[in-house]
């Protein structure tokens, strides 16, 4: 059990201690999915659902959940994030979201990256249900990471 580095000698959970590695600048990009009709990406482009503008919204949803990844997810560090950006580009058949997530720190922000575009993504089902429950969230994955120990790594084109 030594080898994993979420537990200790005995098998309990724990926090990684990262206090001894450097602190280098580290970025992690995400990106994601939610299918949805062709009437609900229509209302989303146009700005046409009731509870407002999806795209706008969704967009301060996915910057605030980075925020508190570690509130959601058990033994990541709380981080200082110096960098939060979302896109949200809508198209004929859904929306597509793509979080950019930076700092200088001791630990990468790879969760933080994930967890901006699973909660933008969410956001966008929560506001236009009413127009298709059927909506399918998807494809979310890390695309890119830089910095730390482990160095840079880009998902192969695909």
């Amino acid at each position: 059990m030594s080898d994993l580095t979420h537990l200790d000698a005995t098998g309990a959970a724990r926090m990684v201690d990262v206090g001894a590695k450097a602190e280098t600048e580290r970025v992690a990009i995400a990106t994601g999915r939610i299918a949805m009709s062709a009437e609900a990406a229509t209302a989303i482009r146009n700005g046409l659902l009731k509870k407002g503008d999806v795209i706008a919204v969704a967009r301060i949803a996915g910057i605030m959940a980075a925020k508190k990844t570690s509130d959601l997810i058990p033994l990541c560090h709380p981080l200082s994030l110096s960098k939060v950006s979302l896109d949200l580009v809508p198209d004929d058949g859904g929306v597509t979201a793509t979080a950019t997530v930076g700092l200088t720190g001791r630990t990468g922000v790879e969760m933080e990256a994930l967890t901006a575009v699973t909660v933008a993504l969410l956001t966008v089902y929560d506001m236009a249900k009413a127009l298709d429950r059927t909506m399918e969230i998807g494809a979310v994955r890390l695309i890119e990471k830089r910095g730390g120990k482990s160095g840079d790594w880009r998902a192969e084109q695909g």
